[in-house]
């Protein structure tokens, strides 16, 4: 026996709940953006994804009307900072719902670092950022998915293995139901099996 759960059925709240426990874990876009009227902010979103290969594209999904979407919307650019296990408390102090005039920045005692390629300045301390304007938002039901194109990548030297960024050292950061989080606990690689190499190339039952 499972137990059922019918959207139509119960409180939108309380099958967001059960939704968010179940889709995990979640990465978290750490977005930071400024206003028309130059007041920088920093939040966090886990709703968050690559959405194209080429053009390299990323998303979040803004769930109602936060000032992160209100930014997005009105200079076209943001920047996604990795958000990783060392900045967790200052991560989840972005998540709250400061006034639209004060700066998440000043508010939790982060640093800017000029982008390269947008206005929007990224964390300092974060070790990666994607620089991105936008190229779409789609409206669906009280959420928004915000896509933008990354213009330009920075990662910092010490996260990278050679030429590749090493995941125990990014420590990357994620969403877990209710108020809990996760690290990145156990790495497990395994390569994907090519049709030709499946043994016996199994072919269904006819």
């Amino acid at each position: 026996m499972r137990v059922d759960l019918d959207p139509e059925a119960v409180s939108s709240r309380e099958f967001y709940a059960t939704l968010n426990s179940v889709v995990v874990p979640r990465p978290i876009a750490w977005v930071s953006t400024i206003s028309a009227d130059g007041v920088l902010n920093l939040a966090p979103h886990s709703f968050f994804t690559v959405s194209c290969v080429q053009p390299p594209m990323v998303q979040f999904t803004s769930v109602g009307r936060k000032d992160s979407l209100n930014n997005v919307e009105a200079t076209r650019e943001f920047v996604v900072n990795f958000a990783t296990e060392p900045l967790f408390e200052q991560i989840n102090a972005t998540g709250t719902n400061f006034p639209a005039g004060i700066s998440e920045f000043e508010a939790v005692g982060l640093t800017t670092e000029p982008s390269r390629t947008v206005t929007v300045p990224r964390v300092a301390e974060s070790p990666v950022a994607l620089e991105c304007t936008l190229h779409t938002t789609l409206e669906l039901g009280d959420s928004t998915v915000v896509i933008g194109q990354v213009r330009h990548l920075a990662i910092a030297p010490e996260v990278m293995d050679g030429n590749h960024p090493d995941i125990h050292r990014l420590r990357p950061l994620a969403r877990l139901g209710r108020n809990e989080w996760s690290t990145i606990g156990e790495v497990l690689n395994i390569s994907r099996i090519r049709y030709d190499d499946w043994p016996g190339n199994y072919q269904p039952e006819k």
